[in-house]
């Protein structure tokens, strides 16, 4: 079964600095390379900051676009990993290795499958 692992936390949370960014990514390229080892890792990528974002809308046929995340969260969507693993249990112990864990929370939420058409 496939669980996607979605990346939150606090745009303050974590490492602050440059300096301090860089010395945590070794942790993610481990957890990247151990989760790849496994089999599991079916994709992911780590997301730039809200400010970058645009919100589309179709609102009466007609596209409405907003800079920006279309909600105000106290913790931002940082990125993800898509996961494939036998059940739940395995996709929880996978999300509890992140590095990012122990300052934000990883939401795993299964993939739904849509039957062939």
């Amino acid at each position: 079964m496939q669980y996607a692992l979605l990346i939150y936390s606090a745009a303050d949370a974590g490492p602050q600095t440059e300096e301090a960014q860089m010395a945590e990514m070794p942790k993610w390229f481990a957890y990247t390379e151990e989760l790849a080892q496994s089999g599991a890792h079916k994709g992911g990528e780590a997301l730039q900051m809200p400010d970058t974002a645009t919100t589309v809308r179709v609102r009466d046929g007609q596209r409405v676009t907003t800079d920006g995340p279309f909600a105000e969260t106290k913790e931002i969507l940082g990125g993800f990993y898509l996961i494939d693993v036998p059940d739940i249990d395995a996709a929880i112990a996978w999300a509890e290795k992140i590095p990012a864990a122990p300052y934000g929370s990883i939401e795993v939420r299964p993939i739904m499958e849509i039957p062939d058409a």
